[in-house]
């Protein structure tokens, strides 16, 4: 399994989980120091992992590290594609085209380079899950990180498109949504705190205090979509609140989970 962005954050969460589980995890990132320190702490807890260092945003590099792993673990039969920025915080009308870019570099492209590195092993080896990490805004209005929502929304949408063209394939293309976990971009939100609501601080105050959701949980989702238990799923929003038994036996209206989430 493939992990982008698992130096820090959800990406180091899900790949500790995962290794616990017995998976063989890739960890991609653009720091070695931060990518060493999660294969340290699998390689405490008895797993096994690579470090492959690559920027999303560079699609060469992503093949190489594709080509690499394949060589070192074994063929890539799923990617966790998590590599995300926040982007700018505040009203639009005050933000940098620069920012906007970056935003849409990592968190679209790079989405993007990592899907087509590893697409064309899964189409010929006939199996393969692709998860997209998804946000805060891919389904509804998030006021104040408008080009954070708009990139997740785009990604969505590429999710349930890309699902359909792989699907005779026998590959699964699904986004998730982990929830909120402590991380650098919740200490991003309380810096700029004057910039948002009321609500969006609040509820970044709360994550710092708890920790958010637990690790334990966002694992669990994680190893839903990549296992066999999924193979019926395609081209879905799922989130960390989403029922997971019913999922599994297939016993909802599986339309509800996509973009547009209609009434379940």
């Amino acid at each position: 399994m493939l992990i982008t962005g698992a130096g820090r954050g959800i990406g180091k969460r899900l790949a500790i989980g995962l290794a616990r589980i017995g998976y063989r995890i890739g960890l991609l990132g653009r720091s070695f120091g931060e990518l060493d320190s999660t294969r340290f702490e699998i390689e405490d807890s008895g797993g096994i992992s690579a470090v492959f260092k690559a920027d999303v945003r560079d699609y060469l590099q992503m093949e190489k590290a594709a080509n690499e792993m394949s060589r070192t673990l074994g063929p890539v039969h799923a990617l966790i594609a998590n590599a995300g920025v926040q982007g700018p915080i505040g009203p639009f009308a005050g933000s940098s085209p620069n920012s906007w870019a970056d935003v849409v570099q990592t968190n679209v492209q790079g989405v993007f380079n990592s899907c087509r590195a590893v697409l064309p092993g899964m189409v010929h080896r006939r199996r393969g899950k692709i998860v997209v990490v998804s946000g805060q805004g891919a389904a509804n209005p998030r006021p104040g990180f408008a080009v954070y929502a708009a990139s997740k929304a785009a990604v969505a949408m590429f999710v349930e498109s890309l699902a359909e063209e792989v699907r005779d394939a026998n590959v699964q293309v699904n986004s998730m949504f982990p929830g909120e976990a402590y991380t650098s971009m919740t200490d991003e939100i309380l810096a700029a705190s004057e910039s948002v609501g009321d609500v969006e601080v609040e509820h970044a105050e709360q994550v710092r205090r708890t920790g958010g959701v637990a690790p334990e949980k966002q694992t669990q989702l994680a190893h839903f979509l990549v296992s066999e238990r999924s193979n019926h799923l395609t081209g879905k929003l799922i989130q960390i609140q989403d029922d997971i038994r019913k999922l599994e036996h297939d016993n909802c209206r599986l339309d509800s989970y996509t973009v547009r989430r209609h009434s379940k």
